[in-house]
């Protein structure tokens, strides 16, 4: 055996083995590379496909919204704890404003994982033109801080993303409702009796029927005269830096302030819920694939470890220790397990590639944004290596434990 000076020993042999059975090596590589390949093209398809509805779905609206908890009725006790009325009714809710909502406003800001606060007005509203009228959602808010949450200026199909006291932006659906165009008047009217005319300024498109036909937004002074809370502020609009944990930092801030604070999670549960199949899905498939190169590698070296009984023996003999013979085969498994990772990403990322020039809208635009994430590919290459050494333990001990004497005559 002709030994390279500049590799160690137990590199050269396992090499050579590979290499002398390299019907047995290709295929291995070959079925490696494909379950990596579904990992690579699997993982970075969900992750895609969650993004692009996590975006859409948080469109119009902010990560977190804190208000005022409802009013509810307390029953009334005599001295003697007797109700004083066996029949208890709802209160009407009223409208107010959150007490101190500046002060809370900086101190929600100073929360680590809280990137944006907003304050706002909302409320509901008819919104008229003629005889046509819509019952709406008013929103109002200041646009500095505000677009920060929800990007209208980036949805505006018609007009400006302009906000002054006297202009209103309205959504396509409702623009067609009402039939109105940019430049138009609307009036609108609240219940406390406040009647205002606002001039259209931009048409929006959220990307959401409902939004579309229902939200309206006007600037956060005027919500405030039109509703009677002059100075105050209905609701706190919180973005994150990481959307997924919305829900906890949410009931953080419940404890801490005493507001109701509704994360997007808790108001989209269905949805979330659908996510995280979706991510226990991805889960399952990187397991069983990791569960296959396991098998395929161990097997393969067990029957690697049969045929190199005298080879193995004949290297006992001439005085390698067992530790050596353990080294060369658990190298086997980690070298076949990183050329098929290798050769796996590279098939998963062309996959990626062709799918994402290939799978388009109706209008030819991309159906939504693949992003090759580098951490997964190192990720996967590190996974599939260790897999082949976990394999390779049980046929390398075998093959450690050979006795030398007994492997050459058999």
């Amino acid at each position: 055996m002709n030994i390279n000076p500049w590799l160690p020993f137990e590199w050269v042999v396992a090499s050579k083995f590979l290499k002398e059975g390299a019907i047995q090596t290709s295929f291995i590589i070959s079925g490696i590379s494909i379950g990596v390949a579904v990992i690579v093209f699997m993982s970075a398809l969900l992750t895609g496909m969650q993004e692009n509805f996590v975006n859409r779905v948080l469109t119009g609206q902010p990560h977190i919204q804190l208000l005022v908890h409802k009013e509810v009725v307390r029953p009334l006790y005599s001295a003697r704890g007797v109700f004083e009325s066996p029949t208890l009714q709802m209160p009407l809710q009223r409208f107010k404003s959150i007490d101190q909502w500046q002060s809370l406003a900086l101190e929600v800001a100073r929360i680590p994982e809280v990137s944006v606060v907003s304050p706002a007005i909302s409320g509901s509203a008819l919104l008229a033109r003629g005889e046509a009228s819509r019952s709406v959602s008013v929103i109002g808010m200041v646009p500095e801080l505000y677009f920060k949450i929800i990007p209208l200026p980036e949805k505006i199909v018609t007009g400006r993303a302009l906000i002054t006291s006297d202009s209103i932006l309205i959504g396509t659906d409702l623009a067609t409702d009402l039939g109105v165009g940019v430049g138009d008047k609307l009036r609108i009217s609240t219940g406390n009796g406040s009647v205002n005319t606002l001039n259209v300024m931009g048409i929006f498109d959220l990307g959401n029927k409902g939004a579309n036909s229902r939200n309206v937004f006007i600037a956060f002074r005027t919500a405030q005269s039109m509703f009677g809370l002059i100075g105050g502020a209905s609701v706190l609009d919180l973005t994150l830096h990481d959307v997924y944990t919305a829900e906890t930092v949410a009931r953080q801030i419940e404890a801490q302030t005493g507001l109701q604070a509704d994360s997007w999670i808790k108001t989209n549960e269905q949805f979330f819920t659908a996510v995280k199949a979706q991510t226990t899905a991805n889960t399952a498939i990187r397991l069983f694939v990791a569960l296959s190169v396991g098998f395929g590698i161990a097997s393969v070296l067990v029957v690697s470890v049969v045929q190199r009984s005298r080879d193995i023996g004949i290297l006992r003999a001439m005085g390698i220790t067992r530790g050596q013979v353990l080294r060369v085969f658990l190298l086997q498994g980690g070298l076949l397990g990183f050329a098929g990772a290798l050769v796996g990403s590279a098939i998963g990322g062309s996959a990626l590639l062709l799918w994402q020039k290939y799978q388009r809208n109706a209008d030819g635009t991309v159906m939504f944004a693949l992003t090759f994430d580098t951490q997964l590919l190192v990720q996967t290459l590190v996974l599939t290596t260790v897999t082949g050494l976990i394999a390779a333990f049980v046929p390398a001990l075998r093959a450690a434990r050979l006795d030398p004497v007994v492997a050459i005559r058999g």
